[in-house]
């Protein structure tokens, strides 16, 4: 997809050379819940809604899948319940297809919120939205998955998110049954409150049952990345993000290009519903 990397270069400078608006006497906070492959763990806070979107392609294969996800408070930030929606173009060189893939349902709990420390588990229903034909990397089966996201503030300008999660699809792709164990864990450099850097590691092992032999695939990326962030009138934020996932390990010579948007809206303020 050629055209979209003069738009989103023209997208990263203009949020890079866009001044912050800052509030007099008002101190800029740091991003935080805008990781590429390691989850955090902060959810939602109260009268914010969350829209993001990641495009990815293979580098040998050309293959690419692109998500988006919507996060709301449920009311406050101590309950999160969001969606995820993937659109895939799998194998084109190999003549492969386009079309969805697995539809993600999730609640997340922020069971810790302190100052330098954050947990919140996840639980997702994992719907075949895309059918139980078909190819790309979707499970194309119903199931569950769960991820126990921890962050922690190391100092004034790193941050840490760690990562364990299973997915379990007892009836997928082919009638075969799936189970996946996954790993992460990233470092944030916080350069500036509205420049950060990343290096993301996610690892995962996948065991797939079928005809009562087990097959198993292992994966280890490793993702250096950075991302931008402004705050727009109206309290609206929009943080861009690039990233260079490359495969190690079981995955030697893997090379992606990952590509991230985010934007947050105010939809009502507890402040001013407190006043009334």
């Amino acid at each position: 997809m050629p055209t979209i990397r003069p738009s989103l270069v023209a997208l990263a400078a203009a949020l890079a050379l866009a001044p912050p608006a800052v509030r007099a006497g008002e101190t800029l906070e740091p991003l935080m819940d805008n990781s590429f492959l390691v989850e955090e763990a902060y959810n939602q806070e109260p009268g914010v809604v969350q829209q993001i979107l990641t495009w990815s392609r293979d580098r040998a294969s050309g293959a690419w899948v692109s998500s988006f996800t919507q996060e709301w408070p449920a009311p406050g930030q101590a309950h999160q319940l969001s969606y995820t929606l993937a659109f895939e173009n799998w194998d084109p060189s190999h003549g492969g297809g386009r079309g969805l893939s697995d539809l993600l349902l999730n609640y997340r709990w922020q069971a810790v919120s302190e100052e330098r420390v954050a947990f919140a588990p996840r639980l997702s229903l994992v719907v075949p939205t895309g059918g139980k034909s078909g190819g790309g990397s979707g499970y194309r089966g119903l199931g569950l998955q769960t991820n126990l996201a921890v962050s922690t503030t190391l100092g004034p300008r790193l941050v840490s998110h760690a990562n364990l999660g299973a997915t379990w699809v007892p009836s997928g792709a082919g009638g075969a049954a799936y189970l996946t164990l996954a790993a992460g864990q990233s470092f944030v450099w916080l350069v500036h409150p509205r420049f950060n850097v990343l290096l993301e590691t996610v690892w995962t092992s996948t065991d797939r049952v079928a005809g009562g032999l087990t097959t198993r695939e292992q994966g280890l990326t490793l993702s250096p990345g950075a991302r931008w962030g402004v705050d727009l009138p109206h309290d609206v934020q929009v943080v861009l993000g690039l990233a260079v996932p490359l495969g190690v390990g079981p995955s030697a010579g893997d090379r992606a290009v990952f590509a991230y948007l985010s934007v947050e809206l105010p939809f009502w303020h507890p402040a001013d519903t407190a006043k009334n």
